[in-house]
């Protein structure tokens, strides 16, 4: 595929694709189950379209989502060509209890532990997942500068970080990315975060470009969501809350498909694109990733901005944002 388009990671040379792959989904946990053979073709299928960027975490599915993502990079070859990239710093029991912990301790157990379920002896992009209220980030960002320059880590990013956050991580260890929520819907970081990362040369990583599926289009107000899935908790998906989202999400793929002949989700994606971030692609079959060239090679005009922005407006009387995702810290 040919009009995939790039960027590089903050002030690195690292190249990549615009899009990057999210494998949260793959790992099963909070999704409803994990089916590794459909996720082995997902990552396949993205790689063969051109998106060379793939994020993942040890808490996705304790271990699985890493462990699904390295058996499908080393089954794919070409690690040289793809750009991976992981977090750490949250720590889970036995039980499935999450709590942060970005203890020197932790990072250095956790590299180890990633390196081994991704079958490689580098990460490309490695991200502290939360910030940690317990643990200085003097202590953080050494024990990651200290991987960085022995070559495990080829750059460092921070995950729901502040600017007030950054700007102390910063004094400690080299910065060149940062991943936060970020979609149509979901526009918090627009006031500090955004401008904090184009002044400072960062990187954004949008996740949850697609709002958990909501703007991807195939959503109905029949949807149930069983099992251990998240959206069972969010609030968004809760009538009638859940209706203004979908009204939205309609009235957006009228403007979409009248003015780009694109649906919702290619606009979605592109959306986020112009914002100047990376867009995170959350996917675990490859069919989900069958439109995925039509997010390329075009860009919203300016009216159209406004016109999505006086569509929510209008649609979403009662907006959430994804508050109820974030992890505790350790008592």
């Amino acid at each position: 595929m040919s009009n995939v388009e790039f960027t590089t990671i903050g002030t690195t040379d690292i190249k990549v694709s615009q899009i990057c792959l999210g494998t949260w989904a793959i790992g099963g946990w909070m999704w409803g189950g994990a089916d590794d053979k459909n996720a082995v073709r997902t990552i396949h299928a993205a790689l063969d379209q051109g998106v060379n960027f793939l994020d993942t975490a040890p808490v996705y599915g304790f271990g699985h989502s890493e462990e699904v993502v390295g058996q499908a990079i080393e089954e794919y070859g070409k690690r040289s060509e793809i750009v991976l990239a992981t977090k750490v710093a949250l720590e889970w029991s036995d039980e499935g209890k999450v709590v942060r912990n970005s203890s020197k301790e932790r990072i250095e157990k956790e590299l180890d532990d990633s390196l081994r379920r991704l079958r490689t002896d580098y990460i490309d992009l490695y991200q502290v997942h939360w910030p940690d209220p317990l643990v200085p980030f003097e202590e953080t960002a050494t024990a990651l500068e200290k991987l960085l320059n022995a070559g495990k880590v080829r750059s460092i990013g921070v995950s729901n970080y502040d600017p007030q956050q950054m700007t102390e991580f910063k004094k400690y260890c080299p910065l060149h990315a940062v991943q936060s929520p970020y979609n149509l819907f979901e526009r918090a970081i627009d006031t500090d975060v955004l401008p904090y990362a184009q002044e400072n040369d960062l990187s954004i990583l949008a996740y949850g470009a697609i709002c958990r599926g909501l703007l991807s289009g195939a959503m109905s107000q029949e949807r149930e969501f069983t099992g251990d899935d998240l959206r069972k908790h969010d609030p968004k998906f809760k009538l009638p809350r859940f209706r203004q989202y979908l009204d939205a999400v309609d009235a957006l793929n009228t403007l979409a498909k009248e003015n780009y002949d694109k649906d919702v989700l290619a606009l979605a994606i592109r959306w986020v694109i112009d914002r100047g971030c990376v867009a995170l692609w959350g996917a675990r079959k490859p069919e989900q990733l069958a439109h995925l060239e039509s997010a390329f090679g075009w860009s919203i005009s300016t009216d159209d901005m406004q016109a999505i922005d006086d569509i929510l407006k209008t649609s979403v009387t009662d907006p959430i944002g994804p508050e109820f995702m974030a992890p505790p810290s350790r008592s």
